[in-house]
């Protein structure tokens, strides 16, 4: 079910906040410590879905910051008023007598972490006697969301749990799978009642929460950062699409919680990866197999999971050769069948030397491009420079040298530093073609200065399209709704 809290800080704007919630939701949290002298029967009055009424004191984080006796004496009057639910602190619960028909629900929060002693916690909880409990903790690393999950699981118990934070976001998402009772999300961005809160236009809209069950797959984008990814809109609008009961969410993951993270997904958590940077190489360790062209390459952008066993494969590749292929069709004027290789013999720069740049590099050596690696670090170009065949220069030498194509592939100039451009504009020449993997912003500050100098420029959206797609087939063996998945990222 999903509960959509109200924020507002009168007893007029609550009564408008809980009839547009009333639109989407299942239940109203009217928070009245939010609005000051709140007059409980009006409010009550004009509800039209069933209420939950809060108010949570400063020391749990809410509102209110009053006598404590006038605080449960709030809620003992939403009582007798006839509210469905009341969500009373743990600690508080004694207090509030007979209840009627109104249903508990013990609530412990924990701002700062998810601690250790979760199992105790739900037990103290579920002994307090309350129709339900609700167990909201911070998610300080990705695994803590895991450890939600695996209370859920065995609780037992109507049980309301999930982490709050940038990290506790999938845990929002995916708590219903595990069993969790209810799903916050606020109205609009501005309204939410607890850090990380989702709006209801993102729960219902992207991730399709009304749909989340026990027997939804779920599928994910593993790095750091992701927030800038479309990753969510183009895979679940594709399920919709084919109506599979699948979910795609972001794993932001750092590099010392990347061994956890793995353990979980090889649990059964998680049943495919897309991976980004900065674990393309590094999540090799933990696959059972490889595809021959990944472990060329040294890098995997999907992983899928096979009962268990992970296995892991590079849609980077393909899609930018096929990518970079068409653009140099249509600058030939040329059909594929007219003109098979047209990166045959183009000399190819590319910036970069992480995994995309690996994928990237091997693909187009595979059809006879003439490759130079520049990297910052040059040690690190040098050994990709190796592996492939090619040459490495250092940045200071790239206005020495001839080019027919510029590749980046490194994060610079993305979404939201979009001002950056891995190299000046004296590297740009009239008739380059620069492609850029970047798909947020559309088009770089490096497309831009080449559009200026007379280049042709290749945004990185129709590489993410096509890299996409095929991770789809490979999570679901069904084809991709390849045009749909194009106008999403485009939208």
């Amino acid at each position: 079910m999903i509960c959509i809290p109200v924020t507002a800080s009168s007893n007029e704007g609550a009564i408008d906040e809980m009839k547009e919630a009333a639109k989407f939701a299942d239940i109203v949290e009217l928070r009245i410590d939010y609005i000051n002298s709140p007059d409980l029967e009006s409010l009550l009055k004009e509800r039209t879905k069933p209420v939950i009424v809060t108010n949570r004191a400063r020391r749990q984080g809410g509102m209110y910051s009053g006598d404590e006796s006038a605080r449960i004496g709030l809620l003992k009057e939403a009582i007798s008023l006839g509210a469905e639910y009341i969500d009373i602190e743990h600690d508080a619960v004694n207090e509030i007598g007979d209840a009627g028909s109104t249903k508990l629900i013990a609530s412990y929060h924990n701002f700062d972490e998810t601690p250790d002693n979760l199992l105790d916690i739900h037990s103290d909880l579920v002994k307090l006697g309350a129709h339900m409990v609700k167990l909201i903790t911070f998610a300080k690393k990705i695994t803590d969301n895991f450890r939600i999950f695996e209370l859920l699981c065995g609780s037992g118990f109507p049980t309301i749990s999930f982490c709050m934070g940038e990290l506790g976001q999938i845990s929002r998402i995916l708590s219903p799978k595990f069993g969790g009772k209810l799903v916050f999300a606020s109205l609009a961005k501005g309204k939410e009642s607890a850090p990380g809160q989702l709006t209801i236009d993102e729960l219902v809209n992207v991730y399709r929460i009304g749909e989340v069950d026990k027997d939804t797959k779920v599928f994910g984008l593993l790095g750091n950062p992701v927030a800038h990814s479309r990753g969510a809109y183009i895979h679940n609008g594709a399920f919709k699409e084919k109506g599979i009961n699948a979910v795609y969410v972001l794993f932001k993951v750092d590099d010392q919680e990347l061994v956890g993270f793995m353990e979980y997904v090889r649990k059964g958590y998680v049943n495919g990866l897309s991976v980004t940077i900065p674990h393309k190489e590094s999540v090799i360790k933990f696959l059972h197999n490889i595809d021959p062209i990944a472990k060329k390459i040294g890098a995997v952008n999907t992983v899928v999971n096979q009962d268990g066993k992970l296995s892991g494969c590079n849609t980077d590749c393909p899609a930018a050769v096929d990518a970079l292929d068409e653009t140099l069709q249509k600058i030939a004027g040329s059909s594929m069948e007219e003109l098979n290789e047209p990166i045959c013999g183009k000399s190819v720069l590319i910036i970069g030397a992480g995994g995309s740049a690996r994928a990237i590099a091997f693909g187009l050596n595979e059809k006879g491009a003439n490759i130079t690696i520049a990297n910052r670090t040059e040690t690190r170009g040098e050994m990709l420079a190796k592996e492939v065949g090619c040459r490495c220069i250092g940045y200071n030498e790239l206005n020495d040298i001839e080019i027919d194509v510029l590749v980046n592939t490194t994060s610079v100039g993305m979404h939201p530093n979009v001002e950056g451009s891995p190299i000046s504009d004296s590297v740009l020449k009239k008739g380059m073609v620069v492609f850029d993997i970047i798909y947020n912003p559309p088009k770089t500050k490096l497309l831009q200065m080449a559009e200026e100098k007379g280049g042709v420029v290749l945004g990185g959206i129709e590489m993410f399209v096509r890299q996409a797609a095929l991770q789809f087939e490979l999570f679901t063996d069904q084809e991709a709704p390849l045009e749909l998945m194009r106008i999403t990222v485009s939208g």
